[in-house]
């Protein structure tokens, strides 16, 4: 519950900072406010589904990228690795389709990606939850995750990228 409350938290920090902005912005939009409508949203994975190569697991298109945010628009057809953000915690929010989310165990085969990410083809041991549109899942950063597409479509998420622990955190008493 308490993960519950600081995903929403970061969410709500992350759309309200003077910092946040993003491509499909408003263009009347008060400073520090930035808006998308579904009509934008359509858009953005119609860009998505044409800039995915043959056999990709995934394409992602960028939402928001202010440091120390990065949001994006993942459409996933199919299974890509899993992953652990060695200093990003991540919120993702289904947008469209289904798929299941796993999540903690240990990555299979790992590979250092880069200086702060891990990857492996799969997860051993993980705890699997069924998504569907609406659906928000947030994975602290150290954590193993994947995202599997079911029902015979792609799965659309919206991913936010935060530093983790946030700086300050927890706040002083």
């Amino acid at each position: 519950m308490r993960l519950h409350y600081l995903a929403i938290g970061l969410l709500a920090t992350a759309m309200t900072s003077s910092a946040f902005a993003q491509q499909a912005a408003s263009p009347a939009a008060a400073p520090g406010v930035a808006f998308m409508s579904d009509a934008d949203i359509m858009s953005l994975i119609d860009k998505a589904k044409a800039d995915l190569k043959k056999d990709a697991p995934l394409v992602s298109e960028p939402i928001l990228s202010l440091a120390p945010y990065r949001a994006s628009l993942e459409y996933r057809p199919g299974t890509s690795a899993a992953s652990i953000h060695e200093k990003d915690a991540e919120l993702l929010v289904v947008l469209q389709g289904t798929g299941d989310i796993v999540t903690g165990g240990k990555l299979v085969d790992e590979e250092r990606r880069n200086a702060s990410n891990l990857s492996g083809p799969s997860i051993d041991g993980g705890d699997t939850q069924a998504v569907a549109k609406g659906d928000m899942t947030f994975v602290a950063a150290g954590v193993p995750h994947q995202i599997i597409p079911t029902g015979g479509q792609p799965i659309v998420l919206m991913t936010l990228h935060v530093p983790y622990p946030p700086t300050g955190w927890p706040p002083a008493k």
